[in-house]
């Protein structure tokens, strides 16, 4: 078996239960121009326990396929997102 790819990138999406959505950026070289562009990749990432939440900085782990679409889990949060969720309802009085 080959290593397990490790890879660090911010939460994009926790909307759904038990899995998040990852952007990985990467600098890459354009093939004709050789100008060096940024590049993403999205990847979703199973999250068991919700530690994740949007704007968070996560260390993830390739792994064996966990649906049609997860081959990562996350393995720790390295740094929690500055703003925290605001409620955009206010208290009626």
């Amino acid at each position: 078996m080959g290593k397990q790819k490790k890879l660090i990138g911010t939460v994009i999406s926790d909307k759904m239960q038990k899995t998040i959505i990852v952007r990985i950026g990467h600098m890459a070289k354009h093939q004709k121009y050789g100008r060096i562009i940024k590049r993403y990749n999205k990847f979703k990432v199973h999250d068991e326990k919700g530690a994740a939440k949007l704007g968070d900085i996560v260390r993830i782990l390739e792994t064996r396929p966990l649906s049609k679409d997860k081959f990562f889990r996350l393995v720790e949060v390295v740094k929690k997102s500055p703003t925290q969720h605001l409620d955009l309802k206010e208290e009626v009085k």
